[in-house]
């Protein structure tokens, strides 16, 4: 890998910081990236904080954290809760 190229797990990384963070924190909530499949283009999160546990996580994760990585990071295929 060249100094310019980014990895997959970079990319993410910078959207969560960046995009879904900031929304999950208004809410008492968090994420943290445990594993990136770069090869399948697999995320695995464990969401945190008030997200932990709450009925609507399932909904957080598929309709806002897999959506947005989708959206923003060619490569993401999936996202899965751990």
């Amino acid at each position: 890998m060249s100094e310019k190229e980014v990895s997959l797990r970079e990319l993410v990384e910078k959207v969560i910081d960046e995009e879904i963070r900031p929304v999950l924190a208004q809410d008492g909530g968090n994420i943290a990236v445990i594993d990136v499949d770069e090869e399948k283009g697999i995320v695995l999160v464990q969401l945190l904080g008030a997200c932990q546990g709450c009925p609507m996580s399932q909904l957080t994760l598929g309709m806002f954290v897999e959506q947005r990585l989708k959206q923003k990071v060619p490569g993401v295929k999936r996202v899965l809760p751990v």
